[in-house]
């Protein structure tokens, strides 16, 4: 081993979200030292902070689960098919205590900064309470989303009433009780947030820059019947849907191509998945993500429900996306969010015909007029994927920092680490399936392979581990490939593209393949030694540097 000398903890993990949580208790196997920042004041991540009305999961929650625990697995019961933000939140309490996990675990402390010393062979980690300390091995397990992005909305500090963004909501809840609310934005955050704000607000304005496909959730209570039926069988479906689901989730797979059957039994089939309800409606075709002619039969599908279900034709074509192909966005699933617009204290103002100018003090002025208002709600998104990671200060080997080291776009080997920044892990990172699979089996999968990687260079008896400059340009050029397979590229305004961030790089952030290949790969660069990962001792590290 080197000569390196000590250091304050072995592993330093940033985010107690369920990248976090799970991070500290596989690291405890290996690491006699371990500790954990965040930002607030409990443990949950993106549903610590998004307590916004209407939130849940668009996963159903016998999937969108831990898996490392079988008792945890049979233990917590579900009240629904698709948990609500608290419910989640209360999961992953259960979960710290469970485990005895908030013993590592510095709250309300954000992490500024984190450089790493190559003479040293360390990271120096400092935070917003004035501490610095060293680790050997760095991890940033601050979710993809956990960056919130506000509008450069001329004005915005000017309006008098009530300002809140959906990723940053009063834990204490808002009382919209008869007022006249806004909401901008309806991604995924607003479509979960109208439906329920409109039911409690005297007026509700909700302005739309790109209307979104959305998918009835079809909600209900979770039986008996159910949830042990998928105790039963866990094993086998949480196999498959690692090794054989594109996104990590297990569903009902249908024919090749949408192209192959007429008209009349497509849409059978898709009334069918409809009254099923959730994301299992993209599934109906595998060739829906991949096919212009059949995706295009998937789209009309769901603007022909829109049309059917919201009463003023004008404001049904006002929802209906026509500009880019279904699930090119992300896909929404809902509770009653176009029947919302059928209520007579709900407006929509299309704001690509008439755009924001400014806000003033009173509301939202447009081209054509004045919106007085006393509350805005900012469902605004994101800076996704890259954004938790490059507004730390990350200084990798010879002072680079991973903001400039990504300007033109992110650089990385598999999602999970960065060439020249030894010793720093990303969970879930650009690169990875991420925000294109089950986040919590993407997560779980990225953790192992951190543990498998520390293992090894444990029993080789090096100190540093970083991916080779040429498997991380290779990698990049595989992620690029892929993505031209899908429709992606026909959609070049949304968040997956960085498009929703002024100045951000258009390029694919996650990884599109499938989270199945993604996760074959990955096994084989394991079975290879390893391939691609640079394994070094400290003096090898100092020569390098000199």
């Amino acid at each position: 081993m080197s000569d390196y000398k000590a250091v304050d903890y072995d592993v330093v993990i940033v985010g107690a979200g369920f990248a976090g949580l799970y991070a500290i208790h596989k690291m405890r196997e290996q690491a006699p030292s371990i500790r954990c920042f965040e930002a607030g004041d409990g443990v949950g991540g993106v549903w610590f902070w998004n307590r916004y009305p209407g939130i849940r999961c668009d996963i159903e929650s016998m999937q969108y689960s831990y898996s490392f625990d079988k008792d945890l697995q049979n233990e917590w019961d579900w009240s629904e098919h698709y948990a609500p933000g608290g419910e989640i939140c209360a999961y992953l309490n259960h979960v710290a205590d469970r485990f005895n996990l908030r013993r590592d675990i510095t709250f309300n402390t954000r992490v500024t900064a984190a450089h790493f010393d190559g003479e040293e062979g360390l990271w120096r980690v400092t935070t917003d309470q004035g501490e610095t300390l060293t680790t050997r091995v760095f991890i940033m397990a601050t979710g993809s989303l956990s960056a919130s992005q506000t509008p450069d909305i001329p004005g915005l500090d000017d309006f008098s009433g009530g300002t809140y963004h959906t990723a940053e909501w009063p834990h204490d809840g808002v009382d919209f009780s008869g007022r006249r609310v806004a909401v901008i934005g309806t991604g995924s955050s607003g479509i979960q947030c109208i439906p329920e704000i409109a039911k409690e607000a005297g007026q509700l304005t909700v302005f739309q820059r790109t209307p979104n496909f959305s998918i009835p959730a079809q909600n209900r209570s979770m039986s008996d019947e159910y949830r042990q039926d998928w105790r039963e069988n866990y094993d086998e479906r949480r196999r498959y849907a690692k090794e054989e689901c594109p996104s990590a989730v297990v569903r009902e797979f249908g024919p090749p191509s949408a192209k192959a059957v007429d008209k009349a039994a497509r849409d059978a089939e898709y009334h069918r998945r409809w009254r099923i309800g959730g994301a299992e409606f993209m599934s109906a075709y595998r060739d829906i993500p991949t096919d212009l002619e059949s995706n295009a039969t998937a789209a009309d599908f769901v603007r022909e429900r829109i049309a059917e279900v919201v009463n003023n034709p004008e404001t049904a074509e006002m929802l209906s996306p026509r500009d880019y192909p279904i699930g090119t966005k992300r896909i929404c699933i809902d509770n009653f969010y176009f029947e919302t617009y059928n209520r007579s204290n709900v407006r929509l103002v299309d704001l690509k015909k008439t755009p924001i100018k400014r806000i003033e003090a009173s509301g939202i002025r447009t081209g054509t007029e004045l919106h007085v208002l006393d509350d805005i709600v900012l469902a605004t998104g994101f800076d996704a994927l890259t954004g938790p990671l490059t507004r730390v200060d990350i200084r990798g080997r010879g002072n680079l920092s991973l903001k400039d080291k990504w300007a033109d776009g992110p650089k990385s080997y598999l999602g999970i680490m960065v060439a020249g920044f030894p010793n720093m892990f990303t969970v879930t990172g650009p690169g990875s399936p991420s925000v294109l699979a089950n986040v919590v089996v993407a997560i779980e999968q990225h953790i192992e392979l951190i543990a498998d990687l520390l293992v090894h260079k444990a029993k080789t008896n090096v100190d540093l581990i970083e991916p080779e400059p040429q498997a991380e340009s290779d990698w990049g050029n595989e992620v690029n490939a892929v993505v031209e397979r899908t429709l992606f590229s026909h959609s070049p305004t949304t968040w997956y593209m960085g498009a929703n961030i002024p100045g951000k790089p258009r390029v694919i952030l996650p990884y599109a393949g499938g989270f199945h290949n993604y996760y074959r790969i990955c096994n084989d660069i394991v079975a290879d030694g390893y391939r691609g990962f640079r394994f070094s001792l400290a003096t090898e590290d100092r020569l390098q540097d000199t």
